[in-house]
């Protein structure tokens, strides 16, 4: 999956948001667990970013509840 870059979240509407996150969030609870098992070696260096990625959905999602 790509990085998300916080202009195409804001293009985005809340329930395109929420889906993107559930993704986002699966996707890291496999990298996760590839991590515990000790198979994750050329992926090692998607957490970071994924978890990044999900923080920004979460920002957008607080801010349009805000308004």
């Amino acid at each position: 999956m790509a990085h998300l870059k916080m202009k195409t979240i804001r293009e985005l509407n809340e329930t395109d948001l929420k889906g993107r996150l559930d993704q986002l969030r699966t996707d890291l609870v496999k990298l996760n667990v590839e991590s515990a098992k000790g198979t994750l070696r050329k992926d090692s260096g998607k957490i970071k970013p994924l978890k990044r990625d999900i923080a920004r959905v979460l920002t957008r999602l607080n801010e349009m509840k805000k308004k």
